[in-house]
């Protein structure tokens, strides 16, 4: 079979975090044309914004072995493969450096604001297989479109945070509340950051690790700072599996989280808050803040809230693209059985590839946290090897591509929703099995 009259034209891949890097990594190893779109100024942009968070993961599953290579024969220095990195050290150490080494296979600067065939949008079949990508692109210089004979987004899902609103939704004056609310894990070594929190009540929305890691921050920074108090809303009925972990996951550092997580807790000038489901927020005199829920629980007198909720992914950009997703998770379909939390809250998420990925768009893929969609069980390992398998399939390697080349460690956290309505004894809790992995670091930044 003949190759296409746009065979020569590079493979697109959108993002420069770990993922999008490692599949630009794989495809220059296989000889293929590759283009890497990167919005921010710099590898790991969005990596960069959770900077001060360390890795649960040891150095020895955050480099591609291909990436890994192509570094080497650069005069690279590897780091300790068995220290823990704070994501900036991650950032520094192996991202930038390898996108020095891709050169200009990576454009900083360039945000891609839509992905569609070229001359042909979602209706049009006739053609559609031999036409190319058109990439559309903003820089300083203007827009531009870049043509492409396949596109792998690896855009994260770091600029998608949820909202506060129980419902999925943004809460009543969520959005005037906007300067007083943060969605990102407090960096408390900063003095401003610190400040704005020091001496005050902040209210903490979340049960997974990111909420976890800002209240061991807030309650360290309590101890030190008098009049320091945090109100903790879980949406469960229970705070149920959230401190689980210790002993039997096979990430330790993401196991002593929920220990010490607890002990936070258990010390810290900490109220916690179940079934707390919120529908609004309103500003008060003194520009305090009250938080109410669904059901009428109010907390007063707020004056910050961190919503660690998790992420959704951006889809925005690919309205004329041809997508399969699961209607729950915006995930891929053949993937979302996998992943879902509704089902396998305790589980192994399988290694997966190429099969999983596939779209009814020829050559279009979503790696990364952005093929979990709102899946919370992303690990970094886990994109390595989606994207081994899929630029194997883009070079044509079929055999390559099929193949399973990943063991993945087991964890004993739960994140599925078995306990939304329930309480922690119930019959069936979600521990009886390991739970599927959540992301690596300490919170959940969406990763590229």
């Amino acid at each position: 079979m003949s190759e296409p009259h746009y065979a020569t034209l590079p493979v697109v891949v959108i993002g420069a975090g770990p993922t999008g890097l490692s599949a630009a990594a794989q495809l220059r190893s296989r000889d293929v044309d590759v283009l890497v779109l990167e919005a921010g100024k710099a590898a790991g942009a969005a990596v960069s914004e959770w900077g001060h968070v360390r890795l649960f993961s040891p150095w020895s599953e955050l480099i591609d072995p291909v990436a890994d290579k192509l570094l080497t024969d650069t005069g690279w220095t590897s780091p300790d493969r068995d220290r823990f990195p704070t994501g900036a050290d991650w950032v520094s150490t192996y991202l930038q450096p390898l996108a020095d080494a891709l050169g200009d296979s990576v454009r900083f600067g360039t945000t891609v604001t839509a992905v569609a065939k070229q001359g042909r949008d979602r209706l049009v079949s006739s053609g559609r297989d031999d036409a190319p990508f058109t990439v559309h692109v903003r820089t300083d210089g203007g827009e531009e479109h870049v043509q492409a004979r396949a596109v792998i987004d690896a855009s994260g899902t770091w600029s998608g945070p949820n909202p506060l609103g129980g419902d999925g939704l943004a809460a009543i004056g969520e959005a005037e509340a906007s300067e007083r609310i943060s969605y990102r894990i407090p960096d408390l070594r900063d003095t401003e950051v610190r400040a704005r929190y020091a001496g005050k009540h902040v209210v903490v929305a979340g049960t997974g690790a990111s909420a976890k890691g800002a209240l061991i921050g807030l309650t360290a920074l309590a101890k030190q700072e008098p009049g320091t108090r945090i109100t903790w809303l879980v949406r469960r009925a229970t705070v149920g599996e959230a401190f689980a972990g210790s002993g039997q996951d096979e990430l330790p550092q993401r196991g002593a989280l929920g220990q010490q997580a607890q002990a936070a807790v258990a010390e810290g000038p900490v109220t916690t808050i179940n079934g707390f489901r919120t529908a609004r927020i309103d500003r008060l005199a003194e520009d305090r803040l009250r938080v109410e829920s669904f059901d009428g629980k109010v907390v007063e007198d707020v004056d910050e809230v961190v919503a660690l909720t998790g992420f959704r992914p951006d889809l925005s950009i690919l309205s004329e693209i041809r997508l399969d997703l699961d209607p729950v998770l915006q995930a891929p379909r053949q993937l979302a059985p996998l992943i879902d939390p509704n089902v396998h809250s305790c589980g192994t998420v399988y290694p997966h590839g190429v099969k999983e990925l596939a779209q009814p768009e020829t050559g279009f893929y979503l790696v990364g946290m952005k093929s979990y969609g709102r899946a919370t069980s992303f690990l970094t390992l886990t994109g390595f090897e989606q994207v081994r398998s899929v630029t194997a399939a883009i070079a044509g390697d079929h055999e390559a591509a099929a193949r399973v080349e990943l063991t993945l460690p087991e964890t004993g956290v739960c994140g599925g929703s078995g306990l939304f309505d329930e309480s922690s004894d119930a019959t069936g809790g979600c521990c009886g099995a390991p739970a599927a992995p959540e992301l690596i670091t300490l919170g959940r930044p969406g990763t590229q």
